[in-house]
């Protein structure tokens, strides 16, 4: 049975586990509620919400509100949420909007800290932490395992690649590609993002291929074109290679450069 504090308001359409509701919650009709979650006090979800399982929402944190899209018509759009996730005081995260794709998607086991936000149509992948106040506008992508740090701000329609930092305060208005690390407003690259390369087990062949792309993709002044093909041809081999040069590829906002790039 789940454990439902009496001052909580959960509403009769909800569709709720073996979960823990404490003290002036508020769920509403569309939420589903997997077993294990917990709705701290003074929590609210509502919209169509989907909560996987194990996931701790903490006090004030409000989930699956509507979009803050002024072309928005009100009907009823989603959030999805997997398993294992933290979202600390005061975070936000937003439902689809009509005008975009009708559904905001997050993964499994990302840290959400205090005071950050996730806005409409986002895709965050999974093992990724958004620290305290980080804040990621509409229809942004997110790639598996990216540190946000404190205070950064991304833009609308912004990727940001697999296992890439951004450090503190940065202001994303490019991609970011994945194994990188960024940093400053306008966000620019400063190398690899070598601790988190480390810290997800990538080997140390894998960390040589990639340095290597990086000097040649955004040292070497090379037009990036060219410096693709050239990173093709020597290392194609390496998936992670092969990973970085598709998502420059495929960027339509544009890729930051380096920060001592001419």
């Amino acid at each position: 049975m789940p454990s439902i504090h009496p001052t909580a308001v959960v509403d009769s359409k909800a569709e709720i586990g073996e979960v823990e509701i404490g003290p002036y919650a508020v769920v509403g009709p569309g939420v589903r509620l997997a077993d294990g979650v917990v709705l701290e006090p003074h929590t609210v979800v509502m919209g169509l919400t989907h909560i996987g399982p194990r996931t701790r929402v903490c006090t004030h944190a409000s989930l699956g509100g509507p979009p803050q899209d002024r072309k928005h018509d009100d009907r009823m759009t989603a959030l999805e949420i997997g398993a294992d996730n933290v979202f600390r005081e005061f975070t936000t995260a937003h439902c689809g909007s009509s005008s975009g794709g009708g559904v905001t998607v997050i993964g499994d086991r990302n840290y959400f800290m205090a005071n950050s936000h996730v806005a409409h149509d986002c895709r965050v992948g999974s093992d990724c932490v958004l620290s305290n106040s980080a804040a990621v506008a509409g229809h942004v992508v997110i790639g598996d395992g990216v540190v946000l740090a404190g205070l950064v701000g991304v833009h609308q329609h912004v990727r940001i690649g697999r296992l890439a930092m951004v450090g503190g305060g940065a202001m994303c208005a490019q991609d970011i590609p994945p194994f990188t690390l960024a940093q400053g407003d306008r966000a620019r690259l400063f190398g690899l993002n070598v601790t988190g390369l480390r810290r997800a087990g990538i080997d140390r062949a894998v960390a040589s291929a990639l340095k290597g792309a990086w000097r040649t993709l955004f040292v070497s002044g090379l037009p990036i074109r060219t410096a693709i093909a050239r990173v093709r041809e020597e290392q194609e081999d390496v998936p992670e290679v092969a990973e970085l040069v598709a998502f420059l590829e495929a960027s339509t906002r544009g890729v930051c450069r380096a920060a001592r790039s001419r």
